[in-house]
């Protein structure tokens, strides 16, 4: 092994091309970082989720009422001193219902961000680095689930999972989610494994998979960022979509997305059983998807937001 080749997989442990590469690295991310703080709607969309988690997690700590506690003088009053968001048919107070449901919104939506993130980039890695027998068999994988209806197939699935708790939820909602990310990554995968590192590594006896590991899904690091960003967002709606027509979150547990199937039957005469959770969902999945549209802007050098 020529003294080269041995520079270049040592100078990229952390995932470089070169020596240069090396000290240019972590002013990149740097000056992402600059470049996503200086966006207006990046601002806007942190402090709106700061304050959503913090109403979430701290909120309920001022509440009046328990989670679990009715007020069998008042059902279906509208918001009150005694009730900030009202009662909903059974006398629960529904900001706690509210806040507890958009604990669990939140909850589920980066579980699920993450999952189907790193699921699709060890699916596509794999496949892209050894091709054949291995990239047919992953890809079938993919492409049958890409075909099957996810909708339906939860719908099927939910009698047996019914009461196993919304973790098992969590797993299926993700199982339906990293398919087209998985076909990226892929494809970026044969492209990076041609690098100059990637060969002297392979050169010099290092493991594939250490090499996808170190090597090949660091180096896509800005597109996986934007898509677990872009997944918070589509699970939360994924989750709230499931949850309204029965297959969701399951009682005790409360989620936004079950709120609103309840409060939905009463919009018209008991709005407040609709509104608060509604707009809550509303303001979440609107803060993250502009705190992704700004990573993407930011991470992406063609965008003018990178240019400025």
């Amino acid at each position: 092994m020529s003294m080269s080749a041995e520079r270049a997989v040592i100078e990229t442990e952390s995932g470089h091309e070169g020596g240069d590469d090396e000290v240019r690295i972590p002013g990149r991310w740097s000056s992402v970082l600059r470049t996503t703080l200086r966006q207006r709607r990046v601002i806007a969309g942190i402090a709106v989720l700061v304050l959503l988690m913090l109403a979430a997690w701290v909120g309920p700590l001022f509440a009046q009422w328990g989670f679990e506690e009715r007020d069998y003088a008042n059902f279906l009053q509208p918001p009150s001193p005694e009730h900030w968001f009202g009662t909903d048919n059974t006398g629960r107070d529904i900001y706690i219902l509210t806040m507890v449901g958009l604990q669990k919104s939140i909850i589920i939506g980066l579980l699920v961000a993450v999952i189907t993130t790193v699921v699709a980039a060890v699916v596509g890695a794999f496949a892209g680095y050894f091709l054949g027998p291995t990239d047919k068999a992953m890809m079938w994988v993919t492409d049958l689930a890409l075909v099957l209806p996810s909708f339906l197939i939860l719908a099927i699935l939910y009698p047996a999972i019914r009461g196993s708790g919304w973790l098992i939820f969590v797993l299926l909602l993700a199982a339906f989610m990293w398919m087209i990310t998985a076909k990226m990554i892929r494809g970026m995968t044969i492209s990076l494994k041609e690098r100059e590192y990637v060969l002297a590594a392979r050169y010099m006896g290092v493991p594939a998979w250490k090499i996808i590991f170190r090597h090949i899904i660091p180096n896509m690091s800005s597109l996986l960022i934007v898509d677990a960003t872009i997944n918070v967002s589509t699970a939360i709606i994924a989750e709230t979509s499931l949850s309204y027509f029965g297959f969701g979150v399951q009682p005790p547990d409360v989620s936004l997305g079950s709120l609103i199937a309840l409060g939905a039957r009463q919009a018209v005469t008991h709005p407040w059983t609709f509104v608060f959770c509604t707009g809550l969902l509303i303001i979440l999945v609107l803060a993250v998807n502009l705190i992704g549209e700004g990573l993407r802007d930011a991470l992406d050098p063609q965008s003018k937001s990178r240019r400025a």
